[in-house]
């Protein structure tokens, strides 16, 4: 009999695929996707913990879902919130039904039958897990290289919650990416907390192969067009790594290099392992290598030890480097981590640094975008959007629309850029 399941998915790009990885395995399960919250027999929310709001919502929203559920239906908590409450989670909400951390997403199905369940061991190996097939756009695969995280970043929850770090071996990668590409799917996205340090470890014996070998033989890969990454960590970007990202011609040219703060007094204590030279000297590198590349980052603003000359360093980078996108936030003490009870700073300092920073950055973004008009971008098409257009991301990350319908999606097209926002350009499709 056909049940429904309604799944609501928070955070990054690893939970997207760790969401497509639950309804795969709940496929077999003789779920189907629904959008109608009322009519689902199962009501699940993947959770993300790296900042303190997102952990608030989850308790509104499921007690939100339990207003509105149909009798008997079930509701599970799913994701990285899971593995770092655990139980607390059915203290604070008894009507849940199952706790499934992120490391442990190979065991919904024995969630879903086994009342009150609850699995939140981070190291629990899910490297070589045979998953069922799912995803969520024709045009696009997320594909896991790696799970769990071996840096120690004082102030980051994540080592806590997904675990220590193993590298999937490549050639499971390699199949997936094949697959992906007889589907349809032009474009790969590689997934994992510290892509570029692929290959250090594997749960058994495996063929050893860094990350920048591995993006040369996905890009041999007949029918994959292009290959995006995220996150790559500054410390490993050798001029190897920088070398093959710039030269082939199937790696989408944007980096993301998480800065979280420009000071070096400030990246010791957050326990980064660089310094603001090395960064500096890493995207400066990257920028003369590669002129088209649009560099994205982290910054989290009112660290605990952050002094105003720490903050003007921060703001330093930010003009040396100019990144096209900018993620920044100020300072959330988490649970588990070093930085958790260190005195913070006022709260008005913090948000002064922060309207600073996102207001520099909007001058900057603002030139860049600028800039676009006039130029043409190869655009690969993925999504319908409202008043008749259709959106995509040129070759190097810009967002981009034009009026059309679906039967541009899933095409790579030159376009003109006539217009510029500060977060897409706008353009006509162009022969």
């Amino acid at each position: 009999m056909k049940k429904f399941l309604y799944i609501q998915t928070l955070g990054c790009a690893m939970n997207v695929r760790d969401s497509e990885h639950i309804i795969a395995e709940l496929k077999n399960q003789n779920y189907e996707l629904t959008n109608d919250i009322n009519i689902a027999d199962l009501i699940l929310i993947n959770t993300c913990s790296v900042r303190e709001k997102p952990v608030h919502k989850l308790f509104s929203e499921i007690g939100a879902f339990d207003k509105v559920r149909k009798a008997g239906s079930k509701i599970g908590v799913c994701g990285c919130t899971a593995s770092h409450l655990g139980a607390e989670i059915f203290r604070r909400a008894p009507f849940v039904d199952f706790v499934l951390g992120a490391r442990n997403v190979s065991k919904i199905s024995q969630a879903v039958q086994t009342p009150k369940f609850i699995s939140t061991d981070i190291n629990y190996d899910e490297s070589e897990f045979a998953f069922g097939e799912f995803r969520g756009s024709p045009y696009k695969s997320y594909i896991n290289i790696m799970i769990g995280c071996d840096k120690k970043c004082s102030y980051c929850i994540v080592p806590q919650t997904r675990g220590d770090e193993l590298s999937i071996p490549a050639k499971i990668i390699l199949d997936e990416a094949r697959r992906s590409a007889a589907r349809g799917a032009k474009e790969i996205f590689l997934l994992g907390q510290n892509v570029n340090n692929y290959g250090k470890r594997f749960s058994n014996a495996h063929e050893k192969i860094d990350f920048s070998d591995l993006l040369v033989r996905l890009s041999e890969i007949e029918g994959i067009e292009r290959i995006r990454f995220t996150s790559p960590h500054p410390l490993h970007m050798d001029d190897k790594f920088l070398e093959v990202f710039s030269s082939n011609s199937k790696i989408c040219k944007s980096m993301h290099m998480p800065l979280q703060s420009g000071s070096t007094k400030v990246l010791r204590d957050m326990r980064r392992g660089y310094t603001k030279e090395w960064f500096l000297d890493r995207a400066l590198k990257l920028r003369d290598l590669c002129p088209d590349v649009s560099i994205s980052t982290d910054i989290i603003v009112a660290y605990p030890t952050e002094s105003e000359a720490d903050f003007a360093d921060t703001i330093d980078v930010l003009k040396q480097v100019k990144f096209e996108q900018v993620f920044s936030f100020k300072f959330s003490p988490r649970p588990h981590t070093p930085a958790q009870n260190l005195a913070l700073i006022d709260d008005k300092v913090a948000s002064a640094r922060l309207s600073y920073l996102q207001g520099l950055h909007n001058e900057i973004l603002d030139e860049i975008m600028s800039a676009q008009v006039g130029r043409g971008h190869e655009v690969y098409f993925e999504e319908l959007r409202e008043n008749n257009q259709v959106a995509g991301r040129s070759f190097s990350n810009f967002l981009v629309c034009v009026n059309g319908s679906e039967e541009l999606l899933g095409r790579t097209l030159n376009v003109k850029i006539e217009k510029a926002a500060r977060m897409a350009l706008y353009g006509k499709v162009t022969l």
